[in-house]
């Protein structure tokens, strides 16, 4: 199918995708790109629509992914790439992806391994935390209230496909972590206060990471359920980690115990 007029009726559909009320309303979201879109049918994920800059033609990487896809394929002109994609140099593909269906009972593995997110804004810091997750074999990330839409564009790119890899849950932190420590989970923050290095913390244990937002850290409902703290050591003289930072280094210490000791 090819389409060339702004004004088509699945064309405006696709744009509208751009806001958060159209998201949740259709279940609905944009990806943008080769990368994603090569992340997306390669991981099975409900992909719908593909669009194709027309002037552009098929990118090399998808000819035989997009041979075998089951989804509608639609070349289009930049003037509708650019209008569904929200940016001034649009990408040469794009996809419209069902959002996928996240199992809960992942949460709550004997060996759980979750990273939950209170309050985070900064989709570039969700979407690196969801790739380094992703890097250590975790086995969810929880996006409290608060925090950025998952499904918001910047926050899609930002994951590099990997929330095409592991269930990304958003859900009431209220509800959901009280139900973690019924099933024995261990809820752990970080603190400069905190006497616990990172390093001797035991992250063999079923563990779950709580990450406050960027400016405020740990909301107090959140923090008073926390059952210990640790610090990441500095030596030099920087005050803090970006969160996204911190997080995957507490990641990856929790790899090398689990892994590697």
């Amino acid at each position: 199918m090819s389409i060339t007029s702004v004004q088509n009726e699945k064309v405006k559909a696709m744009a509208a995708l751009q806001e958060k009320k159209h998201r949740d309303r259709s279940g609905r979201f944009i990806m943008e790109g080769v990368h994603l879109v090569q992340e997306a049918l390669q991981a099975g994920a409900d992909v719908e629509t593909i669009v194709i800059d027309m002037e552009r033609g098929v990118p090399a990487e998808l000819r035989t992914l997009l041979s075998n896809a089951d989804c509608e394929l639609i070349e289009a002109t930049p003037a509708i790439m650019a209008k569904c994609t929200g940016t001034d140099s649009p990408p040469p593909v794009f996809g419209v992806v069902a959002k996928p269906y996240a199992d809960r009972s992942t949460l709550f593995k004997s060996d759980s391994l979750v990273v939950v997110l209170d309050g985070l804004r900064d989709p570039g810091n969700v979407g690196t935390i969801i790739r380094s997750a992703d890097a250590v074999g975790a086995h969810a990330v929880v996006l409290g209230k608060g925090s950025v839409d998952l499904y918001n564009p910047k926050t899609v790119r930002s994951t590099m496909g990997s929330l095409f890899h592991l269930p990304v849950i958003e859900a009431d932190l209220s509800e959901l972590l009280p139900e973690a420590k019924r099933h024995g989970i261990k809820l752990v923050g970080t603190s400069l206060q905190a006497s616990a290095t990172c390093y001797g913390f035991d992250w063999k244990v079923p563990t779950w990471l709580l990450m406050g937002s960027e400016s405020q850290g740990l909301s107090a409902e959140v923090l008073a359920q926390v059952d210990a703290n640790v610090i990441i050591p500095m030596h030099g003289h920087s005050e803090s980690l970006n969160v996204a930072m911190a997080s995957t280094i507490l990641l990856y210490e929790a790899l090398r115990q689990r892994s590697y000791a």
